[in-house]
């Protein structure tokens, strides 16, 4: 999975995390069901935000859910997916933006792609899934020739970079085609008003997109001998981080002109998840959700009070807890899953890292676990949550402020 907004679960209200889902979900079954078993695989985090831009602006209608079969990675559950034409077009775009994915690492001969018959296999699935996306678009009245054109004029844009040239004139096809498609978010909704200021946040987004893949990949083209737009143009780090503080800031702005009939998720993804994907490109942060074991509490962190605040008070033996209340009564035992089912969902989640970050259902006894690196610091101490996030801080239930 691919994608540079990954909201940890930590910092999502059980709401949201739920909403948030269903469009990821719903993002992978729309590709199955227009493209195709294989076509799943473009399912990425960001595409996503198509659909939830979609849906934000329209409101949720009785039509927009629909309940998913059994998923290995959900556990082997069901769930509420969203459907309609946001989902198609967030596919649609997947499709388009993964198939230029694909042909940039043809052109770069990265990996088993400097293999003339695996480039030809690559170059064949990447011409396929332009196809599909067109029609997709087509049915949606959205031309994604725009986006090809773009990813067309990708390559020539950075075959003429050097020392000195601005970093946003190689980022430019990418906002292009970013912009189109959250644009096209307000034409499905009919809220035309909107397409100007989404617009403009796709555009930023797109920027933010190409240059925190280019200070992830730096190290690793230059030990390569990749292309990289910061080394091509001799961009340094700090010059980067400031388009990047620059863009987030325009996108909350865009952000602030456009109409939702309930934005909260928008929100969240483009005005707060985004600018940590921004910190964690830099190496300013990492998740945090709880202190780490045997370690004393980070000042300002919050959980329970001391002792049992529920026990019987002293002298009084019939109070909840007390040697004279009632036993509280047994707990029915979960259903265990039989070695077979509980070997798949095992699978399941270690393949989608669920075992690695966050808390997670026992393959096998459905009990909650916690995973290893979700002991990794304080959430709460650089928190800027506000009421368009839910109640105060999605992890303490704070009120932290926010200037957006």
């Amino acid at each position: 999975m691919f994608g540079i907004v990954r909201p940890c679960v930590h910092r999502l209200t059980d709401g949201l995390r739920t909403e948030w889902t269903a469009h990821l979900c719903g993002l992978c079954l729309a590709l199955r069901a227009d493209h195709g078993q294989f076509a799943r695989i473009v399912t990425n985090y960001d595409g996503l935000i198509v659909s939830v831009l979609t849906e934000a602006q329209i409101g949720r209608t009785p039509g927009a859910r629909r309940t998913a079969g059994p998923c290995p990675l959900r556990a082997m559950r069901t769930a509420p997916v969203a459907r309609g034409e946001g989902a198609r077009l967030a596919a649609a775009v997947s499709l388009v933006l993964a198939s230029a994915k694909v042909r940039d690492h043809v052109a770069d001969r990265d990996g088993l792609l400097a293999r003339r018959p695996v480039a030809a296999a690559a170059r064949r699935v990447a011409a396929g899934w332009d196809r599909a996306g067109a029609r997709t678009g087509a049915a949606l009245g959205f031309d994604t020739a725009l986006l090809v054109d773009a990813v067309d004029r990708q390559t020539g844009v950075e075959a003429l970079a050097g020392p000195g040239t601005p970093l946003l004139a190689v980022t430019e096809p990418t906002e292009t085609a970013t912009a189109a498609a959250f644009a096209h978010t307000a034409v499905l909704a009919g809220k035309p008003q909107n397409a100007a200021p989404l617009a403009e946040a796709g555009r930023l987004f797109g920027r933010l997109a190409h240059l925190l893949d280019a200070v992830e990949d730096r190290e690793a083209d230059a030990a390569s001998g990749a292309w990289n737009p910061l080394t091509a143009t001799a961009t340094p780090l700090a010059e980067a981080r400031r388009l990047c503080d620059d863009a987030l800031h325009g996108v909350r702005l865009a952000l602030r002109e456009a109409e939702f009939a309930d934005g909260k998720l928008v929100h969240v993804l483009l005005a707060h998840e985004l600018r940590r994907s921004v910190d964690r490109a830099f190496g300013a942060s990492s998740c945090s959700h709880r202190e780490a074991p045997g370690l004393p509490a980070p000042d300002g962190s919050f959980g329970p009070p001391p002792g049992n605040p529920y026990g019987a008070p002293p002298g009084n033996p019939y109070a909840p807890g007390g040697p004279g209340s009632p036993p509280p009564p047994p707990q029915p035992p979960r259903d265990r899953r039989g070695l077979i089912a509980g070997c798949l969902v095992w699978a399941g989640l270690a393949c989608t890292c669920q075992m690695c970050c966050g808390s997670y259902e026992d393959p096998w006894s459905r009990e909650r676990r916690e995973a290893p690196c979700s002991n990794c610091g304080d959430c709460c101490e650089a928190c800027d949550c506000c009421g368009q996030c839910g109640e105060g801080c999605c992890c303490c239930g704070e009120s932290c402020g926010c200037d957006c």
